[in-house]
């Protein structure tokens, strides 16, 4: 590659810039993007079980059986509902991670140009001064500068840059001006090579998604082979091509637990409009649940804990002949430094005075303080040690080692000592006791300091500190040092990552929280990633939840309604993997049994939507905040297995008894439809356990509704009038299933409660 080393007072010519610009040595922007709209419409819509569905639908609507083609509408609801969701999330973060295009001024064909900074080529001239962002990685040529780097590494302490040194994309200017080369663009910056591993979407760690892909796996492996022979048989029981059809789609909709998918896309979506009112930014959906189950929380100081900025907390007066207070304001009034601690005293002191000015010095990194002349004095303000370096002194800064300390003094006297503190965000220290009254193991990782670390943690009244710098520390037993530690400080980019990794592989559920660049590869191994919108898009974009208002205090907010999610969804999960069990059974029975499958898709519809889809949607949404315990699916299967059981038992007798009293196939089908919606019903009143109101009023209106559609609607539900013998055969199968249901339960209950703490791999 060739390297141009332009002139200060020249910088690269036009053709110089043309030819970087040909082979893209250019400043480009590689934030990591988001999917495109069309990317996310595909893949919501191209799924395995949306395309059964439409094959599904197709074959009902050959045989112009037209009413039963309304399952499909269930399908359409679920698919619209995720992309809705999904590209909603992607407006949002791309909103965040427009920055106001950025300017820069660099020097081209011996002129000062402003130009974007997408449009900075290798090599070129750059005029950084206080504020300016580094965006792209140069070497200082002329000019001393005090530079930020937290959020590459961390650590909030100003960095003296001299020339010869190199400034990195990602930091600041606090003080001073520099001219430095371009030596690095695009993905070629140091932030951009923190950054590169990271991407959008990231393997998910939730036990719900886990549990039904399980599911769906199996039925995906059933689901074909099974219809098809199925077909086969029905169409050999002299049936014609269209009941043959419909019964065979009918057995294959109920084996598919799509209302399932449903009720947990909605009940999540629910979920992120609440936190969205809350200024919390869901970008995947499943992290809810996530953070629910956490059990350790890794915790960034910078940003997180605090809010990055300084604030007096207290002046220690050293001589009662002077007025601090007067002075104070006099100097923040006139002092332009822009730096933290200029800015918490000018908040504090800004009295109106009537000193006259007569001469300025700005703060220094090098000398570390500033002064003001005026007609009433000289007056200095700056680091203790520097100007007094007394044992005196020496002993007043140990004392108050716990803060950030400003000395005020003139040419003889010391007049006050000020004492600064990090500013911690509001609600931080109860949010921290909330977690750990959760069960929630806290701990901090910091490129900082550990005297500054330590500062903080008491501050927030973290208890048992055991602190541990990573920089003089050996990496190969990060497995034990994760366990022992609970801040860790001087910590890279890299350490960040290895030490969520080894909570992970000790069996932790981990969160993390950050900001900054420096962030970014720990944010994207944790199981849930917590992002602050004040802080960098890479970490943003990483993260599966982003707080919109910077605010960790929200964090126990989510953590409820991710408990209301996950209990409510287990509780209406059993609902849904009722109607699968049995159908999927049901399927494997009528491969042998000479007789036509006793439902249609319709009647499955309606029976579905009465006592599993309406019920299982309202429950979903009701408060909950228990404790989640115990395994997903295990909760679920002891609940859905009696049921499912009970209603194959119900059909089996039902055969019997029409076999017996040869019964025809409308009266059997309506038998076993009344059958399995009487057996759903006995499963919602085990499952709503404690009666509301609400639960009293939605349990009668669904058997009145029923019977509204079974009655009234007859027709349309393929359902008959039946004859008094099948009236009292069905009461007399209801009165037992009871007893039978009851049964069922208690033996799942008591045999898959052994399994209780084993989750599916």
């Amino acid at each position: 590659m060739i390297r141009y080393n332009p002139k200060i007072d020249e910088g690269l010519t036009t053709s110089q810039v043309q030819y970087r610009i040909k082979n893209k040595d250019i400043n480009y922007n590689t934030n990591i993007k988001t999917k495109k709209i069309s990317e996310i419409i595909f893949y919501n819509v191209f799924t395995l079980f949306n395309i059964l569905n439409l094959c599904l639908g197709i074959l009902i609507f050959i045989v112009g059986s037209y009413k039963n083609l309304l399952f499909l509408g269930v399908a359409i609801c679920n698919t619209l509902i995720s992309i809705v969701q999904e590209i909603r999330s992607k407006r949002i973060v791309d909103k965040l991670s427009i920055i106001s295009s950025t300017k820069v001024n660099v020097r081209r064909n011996s002129k000062i140009e402003l130009i974007d900074m997408n449009e900075v080529v290798l090599d070129d001239i750059i005029f950084y001064n206080r504020g300016s962002q580094i965006i792209a990685d140069s070497k200082i040529l002329d000019g001393t500068v005090e530079v930020n780097e937290s959020l590459i590494s961390g650590e909030e302490n100003g960095i003296i840059k001299h020339p010869g040194d190199y400034l990195y994309s990602g930091s600041f200017i606090v003080s001073g001006k520099a001219i430095a080369r371009v030596d690095k663009v695009g993905e070629n910056n140091y932030a951009s090579k923190i950054t590169k591993e990271a991407k959008y979407l990231k393997k998910v760690n939730s036990e719900i998604m886990i549990t039904f892909k399980k599911i769906i796996k199996i039925i995906s492996i059933l689901i074909v082979p099974l219809g098809i022979v199925l077909f086969l048989r029905q169409y050999n029981l002299d049936n014609d091509l269209s009941s043959a059809v419909v019964n065979s789609v009918a057995a294959i909709i109920g084996m598919i637990p799509e209302g399932l998918m449903l009720l947990t896309s909605t009940v999540l979506a629910v979920s992120v409009i609440r936190l969205s009112k809350k200024n919390v930014l869901v970008q995947q959906l499943y992290c809810i649940e996530t953070l629910a189950r956490v059990d350790t929380i890794c915790l960034d100081k910078t940003g997180t804990l605090t809010e990055g900025i300084i604030e007096v907390e207290d002046v220690i007066k050293l001589n009662d002949n002077y007025d601090y207070k007067t002075i104070l304001s006099a100097m923040s009034r006139e002092l332009v430094d822009d730096n933290a601690t200029m800015d918490a005293i000018s908040r504090k002191f800004n009295e109106k005075t009537s000193y006259t000015t007569l001469e300025l010095e700005s703060f220094s990194s090098e000398k570390k303080y500033s002064s003001v002349t005026f007609k009433e004095g000289k007056y200095y303000l700056g680091a203790p040690d520097i100007l007094d370096p007394s044992k005196e002194m020496q002993s007043l800064i140990e004392k108050y080692s716990d803060y950030r300390l400003v000395l005020l003094k003139n040419k003889k006297d010391n007049i006050a000592l000020i004492l600064l503190k990090d500013k911690i965000r509001y609600k931080a220290s109860s949010t921290l006791e909330y977690l750990r009254r959760e069960g929630v193991d806290i701990k901090i990782i910091s490129g900082d300091n550990e005297k500054v670390i330590k500062r903080i943690a008491k501050r927030l009244k973290f208890k048992d500190i055991k602190c541990i710098d990573m920089s003089k520390n050996n990496t190969n037993k990060i497995n034990e040092i994760v366990e022992n530690y609970n801040i860790f400080t001087r910590v890279s980019p890299n350490q960040k990552k290895s030490l969520i990794c080894a909570l992970k592989q000790n069996g932790h559920t981990v969160a993390m929280t950050g900001d900054g660049v420096n962030d970014v590869l720990a944010l994207k191994e944790a199981d849930c990633s917590i992002a602050m919108a004040s802080g960098s898009s890479a970490a943003r974009n990483v993260s599966e939840l982003v707080l919109l208002s910077s605010d960790f205090d929200a964090i126990p907010k989510i953590v409820e309604e991710g408990r209301r999610t996950i209990n409510n969804i287990e509780r209406s999960s059993s609902l849904f993997l009722t109607k699968t069990i049995y159908s999927t059974i049901l399927a494997l029975i009528f491969l042998f049994v000479p007789m036509n499958y006793p439902f249609e898709p319709i009647q499955l519809s309606l029976v579905s939507s009465i006592t599993i889809g309406i019920p299982a949607f309202i429950l979903a949404l009701e408060p909950n905040h228990d404790i989640i315990s115990g395994n997903f699916f295990l909760n679920v299967l002891k609940k859905s297995l009696p049921g499912g059981l009970t209603i194959v038992l119900n059909v089996i007798s039902v055969m019997i008894f029409t076999y017996v009293f040869k019964i025809n196939p409308e009266e059997v089908s309506t038998m076993c439809v009344i059958l399995v919606a009487m057996t759903g019903f006995i499963l919602l009143y085990k499952i709503c356990d404690k009666f509301n109101i609400l639960r009293i009023s939605l349990f009668f209106i669904l058997i009145i509704t029923f019977l509204t559609c079974i009655i009234g609607l007859r027709s349309i539900f393929e359902m008959v009038v039946l004859k008094p013998i099948s009236v009292i055969y069905v009461l007399l199968v209801f009165t037992l299933d009871i007893g039978l249901f009851n049964l069922l339960y208690g033996i799942c209950e008591k045999k898959l409660f052994k399994y209780k703490d084993k989750l599916i791999k």
